[in-house]
């Protein structure tokens, strides 16, 4: 069944699916930055979670230059040059040997591609997938990535261990493979024919809307900050508090791709059957179960089950989100919003590596887990109270864009 939907997307989409996961199976460095900061060029944890975060400006940066880029040279072109950047980036990341201030300057131009890629890339989405087909799409779409994180983590663990200049050439080839795969099948120009806009995109109306869905997206950082806390912290963890292996953590990100292999076409398919606002609050319901499990019980058991809990959480939340946007925004400033949800992954990998180091230093790992079981708690809340509109209406059907010549 779930075969038969994917055929039925349009090519680019399918092959920008595969591309995705080709540059996630490939991303053997940023999971495990910190202990290669840590280990290999002899940081302090606090030193390592400040250049992160210093260098996680690029993040930052590249999710606001996504919507221009789009909207000036397209949506491939956005996506080859973030790719590109990043293994520039890498490149020197693994090659110059300088003071803690060069590394920061070469992690921000990886971070600048990386932050393009996704903003970019869930734009592609919606011009390509009719509404009816947006959920499958960036539920596709979610699944290619985790399923691309699984494998990457667990071979960057690998190489690691054998060498981390092995580590940074696996990222940096695959990473162009995939940028290859996009110039040669995603068209050029995939925005929709221009169109009326829809009654209520317009006026004050539509400035309340676009508010509406653009508070809903800034919320979503309550969400977005364990996830990247657990990124950081994660590894450390694993590695200094359990004494275990780098290994592990790769076993920790294939936990993650199973449980959204499994998981993510059955939650997809329930997705349509209830409102934004119930399925929000449910995944950061299981959000906050996730991070009780380590806050309560931890240990290397609890990490792995941890890890099965608020991964459908994610999973529910990483749908739905660009989704809302997708479905709530006029195509022509839909680029934007991406942008915006992009950003706020950005500003989380820019303030919580940095926070989460400094309290762990001083305080150790324990009140850093208080602190991501509270994030979650509080996106509960908040999108319990929260204004959720219905979508706007759909637009007349464009002309087929999956023909377009390259």
């Amino acid at each position: 069944m779930w075969l038969k939907r994917f055929r039925a997307l349009p090519r680019p989409l399918r092959m920008l699916v595969l591309a995705s996961f080709i540059n996630r199976a490939g991303m053997f460095v940023f999971p495990l930055l910190a202990v290669y900061l840590v280990q290999s060029r002899q940081l302090s944890v606090g030193a390592a979670g400040l250049l992160i975060s210093v260098g996680s400006t690029g993040l930052l940066v590249g999710s606001l230059l996504s919507a221009p880029v789009c909207v000036r040279a397209g949506r491939r072109a956005a996506l080859v040059t973030s790719l590109v950047l990043n293994a520039v980036g890498y490149l020197g990341l693994a090659t110059v040997n300088g003071p803690p201030w060069t590394y920061a300057v070469l992690l921000f131009v990886a971070l600048v591609g990386m932050g393009m890629f996704a903003p970019a890339a869930n734009t592609l989405i919606a011009d390509l997938a009719e509404p009816e087909q947006r959920p499958f799409a960036y539920t596709v779409s979610y699944i290619a990535n985790n399923l691309g994180m699984g494998v990457g983590p667990l071979l960057g663990g690998l190489a690691a261990a054998y060498s981390y200049h092995l580590m940074f050439a696996g990222n940096i080839l695959l990473g162009l493979v995939a940028a290859v795969t996009i110039r040669l099948f995603v068209p050029a120009d995939t925005r929709r024919p221009a169109a009326a806009e829809p009654a209520g995109t317009t006026g004050r109306t539509g400035r309340r809307r676009d508010l509406d869905v653009a508070v809903v997206v800034l919320v979503s950082f309550c969400y977005v900050a364990p996830l990247i806390g657990l990124e950081y912290t994660l590894p450390l963890a694993v590695t200094g508090v359990l004494a275990s292996s780098v290994a592990v953590v790769g076993a920790v990100y294939t936990i993650n791709s199973l449980v959204v292999v499994t998981a993510g076409m059955l939650i997809e398919r329930r997705i349509k059957a209830y409102p934004t606002r119930t399925l929000l609050i449910v995944a950061g319901l299981l959000w906050s179960g996730g991070m009780a499990i380590l806050v309560f019980a931890f240990s290397l058991p609890a990490v792995l089950l941890s890890t099965v809990v608020w991964t459908l959480g994610e999973i529910i939340a990483s749908v739905v989100v660009p989704t809302y946007i997708a479905d709530h925004v006029e195509p022509s400033r839909v680029s934007g919003f991406m942008a915006l949800n992009g950003f706020v992954l950005s500003a989380a990998r820019l303030v919580v590596p940095m926070g989460l180091g400094l309290l762990w230093q001083t305080q150790g790992h324990q009140p850093v887990f208080y602190l991501l079981l509270l994030a979650p708690v509080i996106g509960v809340a908040a999108f319990a109270l929260l204004r959720m509109r219905p979508p706007v209406p759909a637009a007349p059907a464009p002309t087929d864009l999956a023909t377009t010549r390259p």
